[in-house]
């Protein structure tokens, strides 16, 4: 057991040792971030999937620390304690352990300590080419260590946050659609809501203080709010603020008071997270599925475009990659284009390698603006597995 346990590190260090080569020959800077991190960044940025599945606890003097799930976020810490300008171009690779619960008896492919060699970049304004030029870095890695059979799979957070900021409805609709991307059912459910007349009232929430809230005095409001709970001597605890407890009950109210989304934007936005096909295809559809609801999203769009051709003209096989528009990976940092890379022995829910856009992550941990930023990283634990047959 020893004996094999050494063998598989070794491999894994030969093979991590090819992948970073092709990462600093593309121009980045290898570095190693600190692998217990803040929990409060983590948890407030890697989304409900994987909240639930970091390891969180607390040192001796009372700090919340985690074991970083991922590499993306501590890269980004890295970067800020580098550079006073958040915005300042850089780009870095790294090779080292993530750490997230799993259930007894899951799947080999998914341990709870599983190492990454990834690339980020940040501060390059020319989105398409960093985008492009990532996924090519990330795939170059990849065939250096021997993978041949693969498939690349691609969505878009940005066609769909475009749609949503074209479409007619509040700007709370938007953001609630937009929280609930990443759970299917979930989206749904909220969709249909709001097509419906009636706007259901929560049971526990109570209609006369409904009454006295206004959303356009929102402070007023919270002053209401608070004044409720005090009289009644309740006392806040758990997650929620009372700023948050406010929002969501002003929420309501407003709701109650605007008219249910049209039956022609909620088919559009059906239709839209429908679409799968390969990506060439996937173009001509959506094309023509806009034009049909009136809604003009060419920026987003012509952005699909280009990369997709900036691809192709560094060599990749797009004619025989996919597009998912409901695809958005499970981190909910994303905020634009995303891929995985997927290979037939592990199936989607294992890809052996994945990335994407993520413009707000940077002020979420502390810059005072976003940053444009994209990355990928490579899962070298399932790649070994893929590439001896052992998956």
């Amino acid at each position: 057991m020893v004996a094999e346990t050494a063998k598989k590190f070794e491999a894994l260090e030969a093979q991590a040792a090819k992948i970073m080569s092709v990462f600093i020959k593309a121009g980045h800077e290898a570095v190693a971030p600190a692998i217990i991190q803040p929990a409060s960044v983590f948890l407030d940025v890697i989304g409900e999937t994987l909240r639930a599945r970091t390891y969180v606890f607390i040192d001796p003097d009372g700090e919340e620390l985690c074991l970083r799930p991922d590499l993306t976020v501590p890269t980004c810490r890295l970067h800020m304690e580098r550079h006073l300008e958040a915005k300042t171009r850089a780009k870095y690779c790294y090779n080292g352990s993530a750490f997230r619960f799993q259930p007894a008896g899951a799947p080999v492919a998914h341990p709870r300590e599983f190492r990454q060699a990834g690339i980020e970049s940040f501060g390059g304004t020319e989105r398409a080419k960093a985008e492009a030029q990532t996924v090519v870095t990330i795939l170059d890695g990849l065939k250096a260590a021997g993978l041949k059979d693969f498939k690349l799979h691609i969505g878009d957070l940005g066609l769909f946050r475009a749609l949503l900021e074209a479409a007619d409805m509040p700007l709370r609709w938007r953001r609630r659609l937009m929280h609930q991307f990443w759970r299917p059912d979930a989206f749904r459910t909220e969709l249909k809501r709001l097509t419906t007349l009636a706007f259901d009232v929560p049971r526990d929430v109570p209609t006369e203080l409904l009454a006295k809230l206004d959303p356009e005095r929102p402070d007023d409001a919270e002053k209401q709010v608070a004044a409720y709970l005090d009289t009644r001597g309740v006392e806040l605890f758990g997650t929620r603020s009372l700023s948050e407890i406010t929002e969501s009950l002003l929420s309501i109210v407003a709701d109650s008071k605007t008219q249910p989304l049209s039956a022609d934007t909620a088919s559009l936005l059906e239709s839209y997270i429908r679409v799968v096909a390969p990506a060439r295809a996937a173009g001509a559809r959506l094309r023509d599925l806009l034009r049909g609801g009136n809604i003009d999203i060419s920026e987003a769009f012509d952005a699909y475009q280009k990369r997709l051709q900036l691809l192709a003209d560094a060599g990749v096989d797009v004619a025989h990659a996919d597009f998912e528009a409901e695809f958005g990976r499970t981190l909910e940092y994303y905020t634009g284009f995303v891929f995985e890379v997927v290979v037939p022995s592990l199936g989607r829910q294992s890809p052996v390698a994945g990335g994407g856009r993520y413009d707000t992550l940077m002020r979420q941990c502390g810059s005072p603006e976003d940053v444009p930023a994209v990355g990928g990283a490579i899962h070298t634990e399932r790649l070994l597995a893929a590439l001896t047959g052992d998956a």
